[in-house]
């Protein structure tokens, strides 16, 4: 993380990197990130491929994507979509902060248990 102070007040940070799923892929949100030197990992939706091959060669330069932070991003997704199916952790039965944080601990613990 890059902590910048932007005048008075408090530090804003800038992650060093975004992975995002293919919603995130147009050349808007691409050249957004690009202006902040933020990098990416998103790949890019087979439509939006084919409209690139369709235009022309010097326009087929295809973005870049780190494929091995994409994987490392859906394994964490998936997990969260795990977590959800216990459903006091998905509909957030726990009033506090700590025990929500103790009930995802111990669905955490029993989906690692049940892996093992």
């Amino acid at each position: 993380m890059d902590l910048r102070a932007i005048g008075l007040g408090r530090l804003h940070r800038k992650p060093d990197q975004v992975a995002a799923d293919k919603a995130y892929g147009p050349r808007g949100f691409r050249a957004y990130l690009r202006k902040r030197d933020i990098a990416h990992a998103n790949p890019e939706k087979t439509d939006q491929r084919r409209h690139r091959h369709n235009r022309s060669r010097r326009d087929s330069r295809p973005p870049g994507c780190d494929r091995e932070i994409y994987r490392r991003r859906n394994m964490i997704e998936r997990c969260f979509n795990r977590l959800k199916g216990f459903r006091g952790i998905a509909t957030r039965y726990g009033k506090t902060a700590t025990s929500h944080e103790a009930a995802v601990t111990l669905a955490s613990f029993l989906l690692w248990s049940r892996s093992v």
